[in-house]
Parts: structure tokens; sequence; C-alpha cells
């Protein structure tokens, strides 16, 4: 009896201090987290098939560069697998050659006081035969491993960027752990940086299994909404479509994103582990105004977190410099930089559809795929879906609000409450009724925990359909699903009189026929008009003193707004 109260009291102790034990033995890697702080990527450099191939060939001076504007790292991603960089066959060795121009770059990080991550980068053979080059890939990492042995802390190294295609998420979880061991036996106390299967998203974090290792970094990358940071991206299909969608720093907006960003607080504090957002950027070809927006907001919030950084990238289609004119983006420095979090304003919202599961399912549709099984029923005012079995794909279970009308020009919230038995991912979206079967909103991988909280998406028409369909996916996992709420608005440019404001800026005149003036507003560097539904119709740089020119206009009532880093300053003008 007394043996077992011992023992009882010893596992009581372990328990108690085991938390306190694990942190101290990632004390080293939130250390070094800390000190990578704010980064970019060496973009399409090292990871093309050659280093002119993309365009954009790294230069000896860019370290020093980086580290004068204000930056703690480099992430470098580079492709090791062609012919010229590495062997095939055994015992693949890599090119010394190759090995010697990364040691170049490396160093030059490390000389200008800059940390360095380098990784394996589109290793396409791996995505498409795990199996068959798993050797390679492991005789690799010990090779890079061997050759770095005896680099200081400031290099870190990242295992292989956005595992994907027949690399899926529980054979990632394998390789993760032998290429981690093959790391170790030359470089056993190196940080590591681990990235999630399924592209490297937030969308792999519950199948990713943290490995038993004191000295990793998780990383995951973000480029959400996609439909904005990718418009135009020609490697992106349908991104034309895209061309126009704005990013306003609406709360709304931002909330998605702490929404996105909550599984990855919590895996973050349950596993004790620091975090590195690896990649996270707006393509060139969305407005400068919206890129700056989503940009400060994403790296201040990124940093209220705690959590290290790497903006994608330094000098091409997402860039801050400009390698052809030698001239940096100072308006994206300043966002990633300096600018401080401004205030946030919000849409007008007009409800078009509110659930009510009070009666039954609310003209909600169930449908089932392969082998997949399920039921729903509206059940004490909710929607619950009980599923038997998920099937082999997100979409063979699923369930659809049809007939919905949506408009070419207008912008519209999708807001729901729920829930599910035990936290699983569901994909939330509004497209089409038939094939294609596009989604207007793009697919949003949203992770469900037991207990209702709220989610939202929302998303620009650029065409009318007045037969969509708002969808959830919730295949591939047999955990049940409930819904208490499900929302759609039409939102507007918040116009309400509380956001005009008193100040030494003269807007004139008022009423304006063909040419507005702006005086006294030496603060503010942009303005942009928008018409009552929200729809930005002008904008430019305040630096005319002859005026503007908005005879384009029709006559009516709109709201211009004067923005800088820190705040936008909104006032009200009719147009004659």
């Amino acid at each position: 009896m007394n043996f077992i109260k011992i023992s009882k009291n010893i596992v009581v102790i372990i328990l108690l201090i085991f938390p306190q034990y694990v942190f101290s033995q990632r004390e080293k890697a939130f250390e070094i987290n800390q000190k990578l702080g704010q980064g970019i990527n060496y973009g399409n450099m090292f990871e093309a098939p050659t280093e002119t191939g993309w365009g954009n060939q790294w230069q000896p001076e860019y370290a020093g560069m980086i580290s004068e504007l204000g930056f703690s790292h480099v992430r470098i991603p580079i492709r090791w697998e062609p012919a010229n960089r590495s062997a095939e066959v055994y015992p693949y060795t890599i090119n010394p050659n190759f090995l010697n121009r990364i040691k170049q770059v490396v160093d030059s990080a490390l000389n200008n006081g800059l940390y360095a991550i380098i990784n394996m980068h589109h290793h396409e053979a791996l995505y498409e035969n795990p199996t068959g080059n798993k050797a390679r890939f492991m005789s690799q990492w010990e090779q890079i491993s061997e050759f770095f042995k005896d680099y200081p802390d400031n290099l870190l190294f990242e295992i292989l960027n956005e595992p994907h295609g027949n690399l899926d998420a529980d054979t990632w979880n394998i390789f993760l752990n032998d290429a981690l061991e093959s790391i170790r036996i030359h470089s056993p106390e190196r940080i590591v940086v681990i990235g999630t299967g399924e592209y490297g998203g937030l969308g792999g974090l519950l199948k990713l299994e943290i490995p038993d290792d004191q000295n990793i970094i998780l990383t995951v990358h973000y480029y959400n909404p996609f439909h904005f940071t990718h418009q135009g991206a020609s490697w992106s299909e349908g991104s034309d479509a895209w061309m126009g969608t704005e990013w306003m720093d609406t709360e709304t907006e931002r909330s998605i994103m702490r929404q996105d960003f909550a599984p990855l607080v919590q895996l973050g504090e349950q596993q004790n582990i620091p975090i590195h957002i690896g990649e996270f950027g707006a393509y060139e070809k969305a407005d400068m105004e919206s890129r700056v927006r989503w940009t400060s907001f994403l790296s201040r919030y990124l940093e209220s977190l705690d959590w290290s950084w790497a903006y994608w990238e330094f000098s091409a289609g997402f860039g801050i410099y400009n390698p052809t004119s030698k001239t940096y983006n100072q308006s994206l420095i300043d966002a990633l930089l300096h600018n401080e979090m401004p205030e946030a304003f919000e849409y007008n919202a007009t409800p078009l559809y509110k659930s009510n599961f009070q009666t039954g399912t609310n003209s909600w549709d169930l449908y089932k795929q392969g082998t997949a099984s399920a039921v729903f029923q509206g059940i004490s005012g909710n929607l619950k879906i009980t599923i038997n079995n998920g099937g082999a794909e997100s979409w063979h279970v699923q369930i659809a609000k049809n007939q919905v009308q949506l408009y070419e020009g207008k912008k519209y919230r999708v807001s729901f409450t729920a829930k599910a038995s035990a936290q699983r991912t569901i994909s939330a979206y509004t497209g089409m009724t038939s094939s294609p079967w596009s989604a207007y909103s793009g697919y949003n991988g949203i992770t469900l925990t037991d207990t209702f909280a709220n989610y939202a998406y929302i998303f620009d028409m650029d065409v009318t359909d007045l037969s969509a369909r708002i969808v959830f996916d919730m295949g591939k996992s047999d955990e049940d699903v409930v819904f208490s709420e499900i929302k759609l608005e039409e939102l507007s440019i918040n116009t309400n009189i509380s956001h005009m404001v008193e100040s030494a800026v003269l807007v004139y005149p008022n009423p304006v026929q063909n040419k507005l003036w702006i005086s006294n507003a030496d603060e503010f560097s942009i303005f942009e008009i928008y018409n009552l539904a929200g729809n930005k119709v002008y904008s430019n740089v305040l630096n005319d003193n002859s005026g503007y020119d908005i005879s384009t206009l029709t006559s009516g009532i709109y709201v211009l707004q004067l923005f800088n880093d820190k705040k936008i300053q909104s006032y009200k003008i009719l147009k004659q």
C-alpha cells in the first residue's frame, strides 16, 4: 500500500515537472527562433533549374543590402536534384562545386550578421516516387549536414519545402523522422526546421507528427486569401479572373486570418515548439495599397505571437527590390519592417440568408460519393451531420445550399458557427452547381474543434450566377459535424457618418463636377474613391497640385479615403 502511494506521488511529480522539463529542453530552439525574427527569401534563385533559369540570379551584395534594411535572416530555397548538382544513382554524390557555391551564399549571409536557412526545394522526383528516391534524399541530407557540420548555430536546415503529391502526409511523417536522423549523424544539435505535408500549409497540421527532438522549429506557409495573393499569377490556373481582388484590412478580414492561424497557435502551445512562417507574400499584380495593408497586418500579427517569419521574396514577382532598376519598393519594406498596426474598419453587411434549423434541414442537401456513408438532420436548432464513413476524398461527404443568387461586382461574406465530435478539418466554399464546379470563393480549409466557434470567409464575384451554391466538404474523416447557424451577407464599404472626421485636410469643391482638389494632406500618401456599393472607382497618389480629374464618375455620393501607413481618413463627396 505504501509502495503504491509512493509510486503515485512519483507519477504526480513527474507530470508536474514534465512541461517545464520539455520547455527547458527546447530553450535553444526558442532562442534561435527569436533571433531569426524578420527574414526574407532568396526566391527564384537557387530553386530554379539553373541559377539564371528564372532570370533572378543571386548577387554577392544582396546579404549586405538585406542586413542594412533591418532583416535578421535569409531563407535560401535550393533545388538539389538537377544532374549537374547531384547524382541520381548511388552513392548520390552532391557536386562539390555546387556545395561550395551554396557555402558562398551562406557565408555571405553570416558575414553580414544574418542567420541563414537552407532547404531542399522542388524535389520533383521525390514527390512523384517517394520510395524510389528515399535513399537519395537521405544521402543528400547526410552529405549537406557533414559539409556544414562545423558551422555555428546561425545556420539552420529545413528538411523539405511543401511536401505533396505521392509524398502524402502519412509518408511525410516517416520521411521527416528518417531525414532528421540522417542530419543528426553529423549535426546532432543544429536547429532543424520541419514543415507540414499537403503543400506545407496550415491544412497539414492535424496530420503532422512532431518528432521527438528538442532542436526543431515548426514552419508553415501562408498565402490566404489565395485569390488576392495570387491574382494574375501565370502558374495559378484561373488567376486572371481574380484580378482586381482587394484586401481592405477590415475587422472581418483580420478575424479570418486569426481564424486560419488558431490551430497553429494551439499546436505551438500544446507541443511547446517555436513557429516560423517560412513564406508569405502577395504577387505584384495585386494593387499596391492592398499589398501594403495585407503585409502590414500580417507582419505585425505574426510578431505579436512571437513567431519568426520570412517574406516571399527579395527580388522577383513578390519582391521588395528590382534588380533591373536597382530600386527598392519602399512601401513594402515599410509594411514588413516599420508600419504600425493601424485601426481596422468594417464592412456594412446586408443579410441575404440566415439558416433556421428549428424545424429541419432548411433546404440544405446532403451528398455522398464512393463508399461514404452519412445522414443529417435538424435537431435542437442545429444541423447535425453524422458520418459513418467519410470516404476517400473531402467531397465524398458534403452539404450544400443550392439556388443561391450572386451578382457580378458584389462582395459577399459566408459566416457560420460549427463544431465537430473531435478536432478535424472541413472545406468551405461557394461555387458552381455544375461542371466545372469551380469555387468563386476559393477553397477555405477550416479546422473545427469540439466546441462551437464562429468562422467566415469573404469573396468577390466577377460573374453573375443565379443558381450558385454554398458548400461544406467534410469527407475523409468519420468525425461528426454540427452547425448552429449559417449566414450569407452582401458587403459594402462602411460609409457611416461616424467614420467621417474633421481635420485640417481640405477636399474641395464639394459638390464637385470635374476637378477635385485636396490640400493640407501632407501626412497622407494616396487616396481612393468608393461608390456606395463599396467598389473602388478611382485612386491616385497625393502629389498633384493641379487637382484630380474625376469627370468620368457618374453623379452621386461617394466616399473618399486618405491613406497613410497608420490610418485611414474618410470624407463624403457629392459628384454632380
